[in-house]
């Protein structure tokens, strides 16, 4: 139930940008997903496909689902989940670090981490627009995030709660190591366990693959 809840709270956050191979279309950003249909913008101009369907600027969307696209791109595949935002700033990028991620027995992808060096136990949420974590785990983290952090005020279920939004240094889960990543400590207990969200997760190809997640750093 909070997954749901800390998605909906950070929308208003900045889009992640992801890197994406040398192409055609400038710019992309994922506006809406639904099954098997998705609203995109490319290139300046909306854009509704479904399943199967090309758009005028040669970007084919292969499926999608509630939480991600899979669009093919100058004969390249990637799963783009919603909310992201892509350009052609980004030159092609030679192999990177892969980790697989299963699911756990309730059906969760979750695993371990670092932040900032310290060990982390992540919840993969794709709904959550950054990493969030609660306010204990700041401080075992040695966040001081009533200081470093940008107060603002967020809507949970059990009514408005204060949390600061912040970037942290580092974040790794297995071999990915990523720098300057988005996140927001929630005042109180939830959420639980650390979630990792789409600042971290955005900046990486995901796909699925035999039952785990793929994540892998495209350079």
């Amino acid at each position: 139930m909070y997954k749901r809840t800390v998605a909906s709270l950070l929308l208003a956050l900045p889009f992640c940008l992801v890197s994406v191979p040398a192409w055609a279309v400038h710019s992309l950003t994922v506006l809406g997903l639904f099954e098997n249909k998705a609203v995109l913008k490319i290139d300046g101009r909306q854009r509704v496909l479904s399943a199967g369907e090309t758009s005028p600027e040669g970007v084919k969307l292969i499926r999608a689902d509630s939480q991600a696209a899979v669009l093919e791109i100058d004969g390249q595949r990637r799963s783009y989940p919603l909310g992201t935002s892509v350009s052609n700033t980004f030159a092609r990028s030679p192999a990177g670090p892969t980790v697989r991620i299963w699911q756990d027995s309730g059906g969760m992808y979750a695993t371990v981490g670092s932040i900032n060096g310290l060990p982390v136990d992540f919840l993969v949420d794709t709904g959550s627009t950054s990493v969030a974590m609660n306010a204990a785990e700041a401080r075992y983290l040695g966040i001081d995030f009533r200081v470093v952090g940008t107060p603002t005020m967020v809507h949970t279920a059990s009514g408005v709660a204060r949390a600061w939004h912040l970037t942290l240094d580092k974040v790794q889960v297995g071999g990915i190591e990523l720098t300057g990543v988005s996140a927001v400590v929630l005042d109180g207990a939830h959420p639980e366990r650390a979630l990792l969200g789409m600042s971290f997760l955005g900046r990486l190809d995901m796909s699925r693959k035999n039952g785990a997640l793929v994540l892998h750093k495209p350079y």
